[in-house]
């Protein structure tokens, strides 16, 4: 009978609770009951001793670094400054692991430990927005993606600040056991059960609440009801009774993004979802999702996810 998937995940003195509870939860024993296979997970510390937490209490790892030589993935969930050097110890028990074929995940400023110890060099990733511009000043062989939730470039994965390693370890979960069992999990953390990567990390004001916003929100709510058909910039304003120009500022201003990208966006995750959950031929998904043809379906999922639709549905549909 094979082993169980072995997740590490590195814990330090300083380490902020919740950073540290986002994969243990994830891949931890309390999902059993939703159908998540058996993980084997284990909290390793990175220095001795009792561990302060920045929440005032401590905790104690009964594994210490040797554990990375082992794991099959090895999750860093934050850091706790970026301005501190990275232990040399920690550093090379993460050159190790990778080196043998772990998978190695830096959630938030994690990142910045991945960065340290040289595994994103040349490689697109990304950290909490509030830091992006010191990663990028301090590791500028690094492609630094300021506005995603996360970036999978196969062995090495980062993810932005807090929430967003959440669907960062959701992502690994559903190539690891399925897309069902990610959305059960996701059901049981009450989180939305697949949010891409390659959306953006905040918004920088909240959705108002005049008249015209409404407007905007019915306009999205029935263009998700008609992915299927073309939708211009200028009917889409037309629609909701404004100048193309106030439509356009008022969208990003509540999304972060503009008309086109959101609305790619929405249809490439149709197109996921039904990937995952029916077996239709790819025509079918391409019309029912606005992408027209499956020519432009693969185009679409080679430019944004690295991927066909094939290998996506192989990968991630639920058994």
């Amino acid at each position: 009978m094979p082993r169980p998937h072995r997740v590490a995940v590195v814990a330090f003195d300083g380490i902020s609770p919740f950073h540290l509870s986002v994969p243990c939860m994830v891949f931890g024993p309390d999902m059993a009951g939703a159908g998540v296979p058996a993980f084997e997970l284990q909290v390793c510390a990175s220095e001795p001793g009792p561990l302060a937490t920045t929440a005032g209490f401590t905790i104690a790892a009964t594994r210490g670094l040797a554990a990375l030589s082992r794991a099959h993935t090895v999750i860093v969930p934050s850091w706790r400054d970026t301005a501190e050097p990275v232990p040399p110890a920690l550093l090379q028990a993460l050159r190790r692991a990778h080196a043998r074929g772990a998978r190695i995940v830096g959630l938030c400023l994690g990142a910045f430990v991945l960065a340290e110890a040289g595994l994103l060099d040349g490689r697109p990733a990304t950290t909490h927005w509030h830091l992006a511009g010191e990663f990028a000043r301090r590791f500028p062989q690094i492609d630094v993606r300021p506005d995603v939730l996360y970036v999978d470039d196969g062995d090495v994965l980062t993810s932005a600040g807090t929430a967003a390693g959440i669907d960062c370890c959701l992502h690994l979960l559903r190539g690891l056991a399925g897309a069902e069992v990610a959305a059960r999990v996701a059901r049981r953390m009450v989180v939305a059960p697949h949010r891409q990567g390659g959306q953006a990390q905040y918004i920088e004001q909240p959705l108002p609440r005049g008249g015209a916003d409404q407007r905007l929100a019915a306009v999205m709510s029935w263009v998700l009801a008609r992915l299927d058909q073309p939708h211009s910039l200028d009917t889409l304003a037309a629609r909701a009774a404004m100048s193309r120009r106030s439509f356009t500022r008022r969208f990003r201003e509540a999304t972060g993004t503009t008309v086109l990208q959101w609305l790619q966006n929405q249809r490439l995750a149709r197109a996921q979802r039904l990937l995952e959950t029916s077996s239709q031929p790819l025509e079918a998904i391409a019309a029912e999702a606005g992408f027209g043809s499956a020519l432009s379906l693969r185009q679409w999922f080679m430019a944004r996810l690295s991927i066909s639709p094939s290998q996506y549905r192989k990968a991630f549909k639920g058994g």
